[in-house]
């Protein structure tokens, strides 16, 4: 086994060490039939890799259409009458 590669029967069978290993070392990749299947990292990294870069107001502040004037006003106007 190299040092962050794990073999999936092995993974299975220590998942605790794997996890264990994740906390203190750092990501860890899971081998299936000898190829690179899938990596496991801890909570706080998947946290860290999927935060977005902007905050939704920032984005929208920052949107080509910021700019333009559009009207979200709602209609006050009675629904139609629809057949159901």
């Amino acid at each position: 086994m190299i040092e962050n590669h794990w073999q999936l029967q092995d993974a299975k069978n220590k998942f605790s060490n794997l996890v264990e290993t994740v906390q203190k070392k750092g990501p860890q990749i899971v081998t299936k039939h000898g190829k690179e299947a899938v990596v496991v990292i801890s909570i706080n990294e998947y946290k860290r890799l999927t935060k977005p870069s902007t905050t939704l107001v920032e984005f929208f502040k920052n949107s080509p259409l910021a700019e333009e004037n559009i009207d979200f006003s709602r209609s006050r106007e009675m629904p139609r009458d629809i057949v159901l």
